[in-house]
């Protein structure tokens, strides 16, 4: 693509890639996001090119600049679609049929039947609630209860072309700031529309914006933070991946909105594959002309930085995150300003997290009334959630705020695994609570999860069952913070390691009295007198399951068991006599040598059989793995 210079230009190019675009009428999109990728999705795709190539088909690899050289089918790879259960993913388009589970073997099938017969391949459909299958996407309750607006084209379009990204209307957004907008008007678009960080906060990126725009100062930043540490959590790093140039126009609009010339990306040190895509499409929008001097021919400069993290999940936090990108040290400081008055390097600063950035050209381009129509009043839009744990889908999904608890674990996420008992789910990650079957009705939004004593945080959702034990969850969750802690304030570093010690204990079945109240009296403290958000949110998940989960404690306390009975301190081995066949697998595993050989008759002859030492055993479960007979059980 040459350097544009023009608005009349942009619009020329993509008008002509939109007409290569549309004459693809069989689109073989392969997901490279990174749970694909890890079931071998790269594999498969190198498979279809090596058919493609070896017996000619008329098959694109990239969109044409010359609608003349289209090609009818094509072969790209894409971001997540979604639904990381089922990887691999091939979707087809425009047909919509979602290939599920794809193996290299079935390369050449869908060469055959798709690409050249314009065919599914039926076998290849996702499986339904009731084990038929379902061919095309938008049929699937994972998607059809879903409402995508953000995530609308990741999986959708090349995830390394600017080409496509362009062709799909990207970029128009950043069109009309340049040219229909001032920099006032975008930020009270952004402000009317009640966009509400997406990084857990929720506080209102327009007045943000706007505060920042008021400042009178000649260096301005805007800041992308991509430090997406929560466990469980991946959907900035989706976006990041599947969907960069949608980010990046979002961060060139926040740029022309408060008058800042350079922005950063921060990403953590766990996400190479972000940093590679945002790095190609840096490159890509700066070749174009859509990043660097004179935007469009305009007086508009803005440059893109990606500053990768040391994986410390504090630097999350604002200032902290600036603080590393000085290089300095990633630990919080004293807010005595904010930073859209003192920021990075000491000038006024934007921080918004990808999601929300990734959403700014939607509002641009549709208006904050349309934006207001999804979600609910306070909290309008939609929300992207990483949904995993003990569920039958496990994915990426997109519902309007307000959505309820119950519509995503049973609509979408197609209920509990193994159709066990759902129990919790802890939303908002180690800063976040755990929500119950109480809590089924409760709408996901800004306000009305706080009052049930969680967060939204940045999305993450970690389903659970009767087999997990809240406590263990906990304690989990705890060891995270902790560890994650920089140490700088008391309240933080001391009062989240006193607490780890409990929990720890009273896993290993050496709870004591007071234990409960002391976790209280810790949970308030760290609670209200740490420095940073880390510090104030890391007893959550504690308060949450003292909340709830009462019972569980006294359980593991005062009567010896875990009700869940994942503790392993609490569980008591048992070799059943009449199975066990003698192999003498079992011995061979155990650390600790509580299993030993005796004889047994049987039918007249001796065999020899084995036996636990309940004494020795430290219930590390080597020996039930090992057994092949089913022979040691669990005693109740």
């Amino acid at each position: 693509m040459p350097k544009l210079t023009s608005r009349a230009e942009l619009q020329n190019i993509r008008e002509i890639y939109k007409k290569s675009l549309d004459k693809e009428t069989c689109k073989v999109i392969v997901c490279a996001g990174n749970g694909c990728i890890a079931s071998g999705s790269l594999a498969v795709y190198e498979k279809l090119k090596e058919i493609i190539k070896n017996k000619k088909i008329d098959c694109s690899l990239e969109l044409k600049e010359d609608p003349a050289e289209a090609h009818h089918s094509s072969l790209k790879i894409g971001g997540c679609p979604g639904l990381c259960s089922e990887s691999v993913l091939v979707l087809v388009q425009p047909q919509g049929w979602l290939y599920s589970k794809v193996k290299v073997e079935d390369a050449e099938d869908i060469i055959e039947q798709t690409v050249k017969n314009g065919k599914p391949v039926e076998r290849l459909a996702v499986k339904g609630p009731d084990g038929k299958p379902i061919l095309k996407k938008n049929e699937l309750p994972f998607y059809k209860n879903q409402t995508r607006i953000v995530l609308e084209k990741c999986g959708e379009i090349h995830v390394e072309s600017i080409n496509e990204y362009i062709a799909v209307g990207g970029y128009t957004a950043l069109e009309k700031a340049l040219f229909d907008a001032t920099p006032e008007e975008l930020c009270k678009e952004v402000k009317d529309a009640n966009l509400r960080g997406r990084g857990g906060a929720g506080f209102p990126a327009g007045e943000k914006w706007t505060d920042t725009l008021r400042e009178k100062s000649d260096v301005k930043y805007v800041v992308c933070n991509g430090d997406e540490g929560d466990p469980g959590a991946f959907m900035d790093q989706s976006i990041m991946e599947g969907i960069p140039h949608q980010m990046i126009e979002g961060m060139l609009i926040a740029g022309r909105a408060i008058n800042a010339n350079q922005g950063y990306i921060y990403v953590r040190a766990e996400y190479p594959r972000a940093v590679e895509r945002l790095k190609l499409a840096i490159k890509q929008a700066k070749e174009s002309g859509l990043l660097g001097e004179k935007i469009l021919g305009t007086d508009f400069n803005f440059n893109l930085t990606i500053y990768r993290g040391a994986g410390a999940f504090v630097c999350g936090e604002g200032s902290a995150l600036m603080r590393s990108i000085e290089g300095r040290r990633g630990m919080p400081r004293v807010k005595r300003y904010r930073s859209t008055r003192v920021g990075l390097f000491s000038s006024p600063t934007v921080i918004n997290n990808v999601e929300t950035l990734a959403t700014v050209p939607l509002i641009i381009n549709r208006g904050a009334a349309w934006y207001k129509t999804i979600g609910t009043e306070k909290s309008p839009g939609t929300k992207v959630f990483a949904l995993t744990g003990k569920i039958a889908n496990t994915g990426l999904i997109e519902v309007p705020m307000g959505v309820k608890l119950n519509d995503i674990i049973y609509d979408i996420g197609g209920g509990i695994l193994d159709g066990r008992k759902f129990k919790a789910v802890q939303i908002g990650g180690p800063s976040g609570g755990c929500l119950t079957d109480d809590d089924l009705d409760l709408q996901l939004d800004f306000d009305s999860v706080p009052k049930a004593g969680a967060i939204i945080g940045s999305g993450g959702l970690v389903v659970m069952d009767d087999t997990n034990c809240m406590i263990e969850i906990a304690r989990f969750f705890m060891n995270f913070t902790q560890k994650e802690s920089c140490g700088k304030c008391v309240p933080c570093r001391e009062g989240t390691l006193r607490m780890l010690e409990i929990l720890n204990r009273i896993v290993a079945g050496d709870g004591r009295e007071g234990d409960i109240e002391l976790l209280e009296e810790l949970s308030t403290t760290v609670l209200n007198a740490s420095l940073c958000g880390l510090g104030k949110t890391a007893p959550t998940p504690v308060i949450s399951t003292l909340k709830r989960f009462m019972n569980e404690y006294k359980d593991h306390i005062y009567n010896g068991k875990c009700t869940a009975r994942e503790c392993s301190h609490f569980k008591n081995l048992a070799i059943i006599p009449e199975k066990c066949v003698g192999c003498g697998a079992c011995p061979k595993v155990c650390p600790v040598d509580a299993i030993s050989a005796q004889d047994k008759i049987l039918e007249g002859k001796k065999k020899a059989y084995y036996i636990l030492d309940k004494a020795k055993c430290i219930k590390c479960m080597a020996c039930i793995d090992a057994c092949k007979f089913s022979a040691i059980i669990e005693e109740a």
